[in-house]
């Protein structure tokens, strides 16, 4: 009889175990894409660099095709010239023509948008790259850099310009400072608080070598 008890006590914990096992199994987070099955793009327009720099290590995590968006007339150097430019281009709905070429957008199913904050809104080079090609059935990621503004009406205009692709949550860091004479800072210390928030932030949205 003693031994009976010995043997349903033993088997009730190991229930018991295999249950509690099996709820937390269902409770771990699920990936919600393998990159390693995806074909993966990744687009920046970059100023100061700083864009450049957070497309490159992302780049480093995720891999795929990264391209440099460039425009048939560069914008002028000169900080305020380009500012009354582009806001120019803003009231007006123009669309730079982009140098930038790329060939079967159709073989991509994952496409990062990395682009700085120019007063407040999505830059024009991005608008005319996401009227040129269509998106449509994608996963889109976009990622940003800005003077400590944050991203104003940008990724509202991306969702809008991409109405049948899959948006997911964006990235934003602060960047240069241009107006005031701080160009690139993405590196040393900077450089290594930005990776973390980056793989925190490929994590959070299920993104996974």
């Amino acid at each position: 009889m003693k031994t009976l008890k010995i043997n349903w006590l033993w088997l009730s914990t190991t229930l018991l175990l295999l249950s509690s096992c099996s709820r937390a199994q269902v409770s771990m987070p699920q990936k919600t894409e393998l990159l390693n099955d995806k074909k993966v793009l990744i687009v920046y327009l970059s100023r100061t660099k700083n864009t450049k720099a957070l497309a490159e290590l992302i780049h480093q995590k995720v891999g795929g095709d990264l391209v440099a968006l460039e425009l048939v007339k560069p914008y002028p150097e000169h900080y305020q010239t380009i500012v009354d430019q582009v806001a120019n281009e803003n009231i007006t709905a123009f669309l730079p023509p982009l140098k930038t070429k790329i060939d079967n957008i159709d073989k991509y199913d994952i496409v990062f948008l990395g682009f700085p904050t120019w007063g407040m809104q999505l830059p024009p080079p991005m608008k005319s790259f996401l009227n040129q090609y269509d998106l449509s059935g994608k996963t889109v990621i976009p990622f940003n850099t800005n003077a400590g503004y944050g991203i104003g009406s940008s990724f509202e205009t991306i969702q809008q310009l991409c109405p049948k692709s899959k948006l997911l949550t964006g990235f934003s860091t602060t960047g240069g400072k241009e107006r005031d004479g701080i160009l690139f800072v993405m590196k040393g210390e900077k450089e290594k608080q930005v990776q973390i928030e980056l793989q925190n932030w490929l994590n959070k949205i299920g993104l996974f070598n």
